[in-house]
């Protein structure tokens, strides 16, 4: 995911402060202050993380017990709902369990932990992102070549790079934190570990902090981005070049359910970053990233389940339920 850096997990240095005391703990102060509220709040984040783990689960479940989806395709769209879980779960379970024991403190440990799965999580969700597009890519521009290009061990090794350089980036991005210190008991206004947020409480020299941080962002937001506005321009001026209306609709709308999702992560993320930004309200950075760290994900099963016939039968078959 594009601003994963930004969003990342807060972190606490264990180190000696000038008076003799050691931070060993950071508070997340969470979206309200206000005691009545929080039954309200853990109810509607407990909802959204249940509907989003029990949606994902169903699409691998689907996808994995219908031969007729052992495609490419499907098989990325297994692993995307594989990662939103995990992408979710590094983040919401420890606001639920901070709520429900009214307490605010993330350990050390606990917050350079958060952060390289929330890092590493959002990293893969980018790329596979990516790797549909360039498989959306393939299946239109070349499709007499789809089946010898998009080989299985293609795949694999598509998913296996994703991930290689997700772990080396988020174990960079987590390793960079070991160098600062803090001096003061760091209060994060966030309802979890924020990169951002957590090197802006430093009291050391940030610079080289903040360029990793930065440089990350462009690279590893700003690439997987370039390689599916590319991959669609692609399309489209192959799309354009058919003739028969028919033909345009039916090749159209085998994107239709990826241009969705991607649409919403990237307009969600940089929506999130713009806000913070103009704002420079943390609040409201806090609320905004909800859309992508919790929304996004449990509606993508949403999203290609009801444009999907193929997937609705999957779903039907297993569920015994008919799917919209």
């Amino acid at each position: 995911m594009f601003f994963f850096f930004f969003f990342s997990c807060s972190h606490h240095h264990y180190m000696e402060a000038d008076n003799g005391t050691g931070i060993s703990e950071f508070l997340l102060l969470g979206f309200s202050e206000d005691p009545e509220l929080q039954p309200l709040i853990f109810g509607l984040f407990f909802s959204m993380y249940l509907i989003t783990v029990l949606g994902n689960v169903l699409i691998i479940l689907a996808v994995s017990s219908d031969s007729h989806l052992h495609t490419p395709m499907y098989f990325f769209l297994a692993n995307l709902s594989f990662v939103d879980i995990c992408f979710t779960s590094s983040t919401i379970p420890k606001m639920l369990w901070n709520i429900q024991t009214q307490s605010k403190v993330i350990t050390y440990a606990g917050c350079i932990t958060q952060m390289y799965f929330f890092i590493l999580f959002a990293d893969w969700d980018d790329f596979l992102l990516t790797v549909m597009a360039y498989d959306r890519f393939v299946a239109i521009c070349h499709p007499l070549h789809y089946t010898v290009i998009m080989k299985p061990q293609l795949c694999g090794l598509l998913i296996l790079v994703s991930w290689v350089i997700s772990v080396l980036n988020s174990l960079l991005q987590s390793l960079m934190l070991l160098r600062l210190s803090f001096c003061t008991e760091v209060e994060i206004p966030h309802f979890f570990c924020e990169l951002n947020q957590v090197v802006g409480h430093a009291c050391s020299d940030t610079f080289l902090n903040d360029m990793v941080m930065n440089l990350g962002i462009l690279l590893l937001g700003g690439g997987p981005l370039a390689g599916i506005l590319y991959s669609y321009s692609k399309i489209v001026s192959s799309i354009r070049r058919i003739s028969s209306a028919q033909g345009k609709y039916k090749a159209f709308s085998t994107c239709t359910s990826h241009l969705s999702v991607v649409s919403l992560f990237y307009c969600t993320s940089l929506g999130v970053y713009l806000s913070s930004a103009a704002t420079q309200s943390s609040h409201a950075s806090a609320v905004a990233s909800v859309m992508y760290t919790v929304v996004t994900p449990m509606l993508n099963p949403f999203i290609y389940s009801l444009r999907n016939r193929d997937i609705k039968k999957a779903l039907k078959r297993i569920t015994g339920v008919p799917v919209m």
